[in-house]
């Protein structure tokens, strides 16, 4: 089970991570967009839908037909968890490779745009010294790490427990019956 919750948690890090790392280096610099998280979550449940093909196959091939909700559910997150990881580690790699500054950038956004919905005065600077306060705590490894962690751990968290609700169901998508051989 440990090496199938690595590799599959590796193929999904890797599909994410690989995206992330790409789209990463080549948009350094600007400003991130709406498009560019719409993007990022889409890819996530693509890689992530390596979940229900890993705990799928280990009802169908090793558990007879049968598995119970935690144990699937388990198994997902174990395999989220696995690709979480990677994630961190090819957004660390695009922090590194660019040089990029994305707390501040980040902030310098956040300012602009309310500045441009008209937030004025005391307002505006509320949210420039939160943002400003971000921008630090952001520059710690020990707070970027784990807040990184979060972006991926919530949508593994849902696709593990939609696939371990479904495949906890044996007739849900049962395996198929090996034809018969030399016929």
């Amino acid at each position: 089970m440990l090496r199938q919750i690595l590799t599959f948690g590796s193929i999904a890090g890797l599909i994410v991570g690989g995206q992330l790392f790409l789209v990463g280096t080549l948009m350094d610099g600007h400003t991130p967009t709406v498009w560019g998280a719409v993007l990022g979550y889409t890819t996530m449940l693509v890689a992530l839908s390596l979940v229900f093909v890993a705990v799928k196959r280990r009802r169908d091939t090793e558990l007879g037909g049968v598995i119970g909700f935690w144990p699937a559910f388990g198994i997902g997150l174990a395999i989220s968890l696995v690709a979480g990881v990677i994630y961190v580690v090819a957004w660390e790699g695009v922090l590194a490779v660019t040089g990029m500054d994305f707390g501040s950038n980040y902030a310098k956004a956040v300012v602009e745009a309310q500045r441009a919905k008209g937030v004025t005065g005391e307002a505006l600077a509320k949210v420039a010294a939160d943002m400003e306060a971000f921008r630090v705590q952001y520059a710690n490894p020990l707070y970027r790490l784990p807040m990184t962690l979060m972006e991926i751990v919530p949508v593994g968290a849902l696709v593990s427990l939609v696939c371990a609700a479904l495949l906890r169901n044996p007739r849900f998508m049962p395996a198929r019956a090996a034809a018969p051989s030399g016929a």
